[in-house]
């Protein structure tokens, strides 16, 4: 059996132990014996941007500060210019509060909702490819050794996905060195915590793998 990889290699991993992430429900199997599994446990998690309410998501409840963040970036609500001043979680009513030094209006582009399909993206605000004819990726060198080194250590960390299945993960590295390692119910919210990370950590892109 492949030696577990050490975590500490990274700056945020999964946490399969944190019980608030999965509970054990009883079923009966194929054989038609009862069997105890966990499951990943889902909640809502609704976002504002000063006063105005965005998005209401589904998520499994770990880093909420950087889903917030990294869902209002990625929508292009938060601009590289703005001055974020808090961003407060209220874990009884399930609601996070990004607040910017200038006050925001996105009552137009949250007229215009895009609900895909698949894991990939939930909602899309506005135009889908705004901003995207602009964008210039640095040529950054990816190795292939790079790639299969990854592999192996992000297949044997711990996670949710193998304690419980039915869970996506994304992963920030730079070079063979996974750094965050984010899982939620949609891919989309764990690349989205992945930028709230870097845009919290003021972390830049240009020599990142994902």
């Amino acid at each position: 059996m492949p030696k577990t990889f050490d975590v500490t290699e990274y700056l945020i991993s999964p946490n399969p132990a944190n019980t608030r992430l999965t509970r054990v429900v009883t079923g009966v199997d194929h054989n038609g014996a009862v069997s105890q599994i966990s499951v990943v446990e889902e909640r809502p998690l609704t976002i504002y941007l000063n006063g105005q309410e965005i998005v209401t998501a589904m998520t499994i409840g770990d880093f909420p500060e950087y889903l917030a963040l990294g869902f209002l970036r990625n929508q292009m609500m938060l601009r590289d210019d703005d001055v974020i001043t808090g961003v407060d979680y209220d874990d009884d009513l399930e609601v996070v509060v990004v607040r910017t030094e200038v006050q925001t209006s996105f009552e137009d582009k949250l007229k215009k909702k895009t609900r895909t399909s698949g894991c990939a993206v939930g909602t899309v605000f506005g135009d889908m490819m705004e901003g995207l004819e602009d964008v210039q990726l640095p040529a950054t060198p990816v190795k292939t050794s790079w790639l299969y080194s990854l592999a192996s250590k992000i297949n044997r960390t711990p996670s949710l996905y193998l304690e419980a299945g039915a869970i996506h993960g994304s992963v920030l590295c730079h070079q063979d060195r996974p750094l965050v390692y984010m899982e939620d119910v949609g891919r989309h919210n764990a690349v989205d915590k992945i930028a709230g990370w870097m845009l919290s950590e003021r972390t830049t892109a240009a020599d990142k793998i994902v």
